[in-house]
């Protein structure tokens, strides 16, 4: 049994979730997502509770029964909520701006990087070093993040580049003469 699984999804006020067939929809003041479950898992609703219950017994059922209840559960908080990743810059002369519809990057390479902002998704610098991705998809959040620190991930000897806010990067002792 999935302990997932079992937990129903609570609807909040002013949410509103639409059910037909294994497409639900689910619309909020962030705006309206949708999902396609898995054949395997039954959707209900009941007031304002959502629960899913296995069609059959089989092995993929029991591992999407967990799976299709947080993407559920992703989807009200999206629209309700909303999800942020925070990423922190570090190097000498390392910072980033948005300009227009583009998050300009300067990493200490020869050229800026110029990375266009993906519909449905909001980023913010609150100064040079801070950048905020926020959105109603926690996935395209999390990918949006990661494609931005991809550009320079933190090495391990001087620490510089790109990090998730906390994030902690394990250092490493230079060379010895």
């Amino acid at each position: 049994m999935s302990r997932i699984g079992k937990t129903p999804v609570e609807i909040p006020d002013g949410v509103s979730v639409d059910i037909a067939g294994q497409m639900v929809t689910v619309k909020g003041k962030l705006g309206e997502l949708s999902t396609t479950l898995t054949d395997d898992v039954e959707i209900g609703q009941e007031g304002n509770l959502l629960s899913l219950k296995l069609r059959n017994d089989s092995s993929r059922a029991r591992k999407m029964w967990g799976t299709s209840q947080s993407i559920l559960n992703n989807l009200v908080t999206g629209v309700n909520e909303g999800y942020s990743r925070n990423l922190e810059i570090q190097g000498v002369g390392y910072r980033a701006q948005v300009q227009g519809k583009e998050l300009v990057l300067q990493l200490g390479f020869s050229h800026e990087v110029r990375f266009p902002v993906p519909e449905g998704i909001n980023i913010q610098c609150s100064d040079q070093t801070h950048i905020s991705v926020t959105g109603n998809d926690k996935a395209r959040v999390g990918q949006t993040a990661a494609e931005i620190r991809s550009f320079r991930p933190p090495e391990p000897y001087k620490g510089k580049g790109i990090r998730y806010e906390g994030e902690y990067v394990f250092r490493k002792e230079g060379k010895k003469k």
